[in-house]
């Protein structure tokens, strides 16, 4: 199922032509889910799932295929449409809704049993805290954020002061889990990680990650 909502058009057709661009073919990235996302979320039981910005949908296809049932948002209509497909194929298309939305401007409604945001990065300004704060809002009782992101680009790539990287206590400030109650944080780490460059150097990239369950009212 799709749903489209007007977005910017800046934002839009930014990430239109990273999915589009000469020279990547058919996908832009593994199709394989999140390792940080798998690790943290296999012991959790299936329920309702949020997934921002999803991309190609591998994460979204992954949590369909162990049961959830995923609200997967994503700006691009080509990578929706590429997640759409891949869903279609694995067998879980029943599973996943795809929303085209800037979650700049809308955010879907709702509450979640995961609300989960997997390198929120961009190169086209993003009010990421804001995003952060409206998805915690998402959480339903008793369930649970997960946040995981770069804490800053590859070795071999120039900075670009355009780019935001949160660190874990900048996500905790800007969904409100240290000034307010409610939230119980079971992951704060940073995780290193060998990677490739382009030209066959290697280098160390580090993936910051914070889950948080949002307390019951029972406690």
């Amino acid at each position: 199922m799709n749903h489209e909502r007007p977005c910017c058009p800046v934002t839009r057709a930014f990430w239109e032509d990273f999915y589009r661009r000469d020279g990547r073919g058919e996908h832009v990235w593994s199709g394989d889910p999140n390792p940080l996302l798998v690790r943290e979320t296999s012991s959790l039981p299936a329920g309702t799932a949020l997934d921002l910005g999803c991309g190609e949908g591998a994460d979204a296809v992954w949590l369909a295929g162990r049961g959830w049932r995923v609200t997967a948002v994503d700006v691009s209509p080509t990578a929706l449409g590429r997640a759409a497909a891949r869903a279609a194929a694995s067998g879980v298309a029943g599973r996943v809704e795809w929303r085209q939305e800037d979650l700049a401007r809308s955010f879907p409604e709702g509450a979640y049993d995961l609300v989960s945001t997997q390198f929120l990065h961009s190169p086209v300004e993003l009010p990421t805290e804001r995003i952060l704060r409206t998805a915690a809002g998402a959480v339903a009782p008793g369930g649970v954020l997960l946040v995981v992101g770069h804490a800053g680009l590859p070795p071999w790539v120039e900075a670009d002061p355009a780019m935001r990287f949160l660190t874990p206590q900048e996500v905790l400030d800007a969904v409100g889990a240290t000034s307010a109650p409610g939230w119980r944080v079971t992951v704060r780490e940073s995780v290193p990680r060998e990677v490739a460059g382009p030209d066959g150097r290697s280098g160390i990239r580090t993936d910051h990650v914070v889950k948080l369950r949002r307390v019951a009212a029972d406690g």
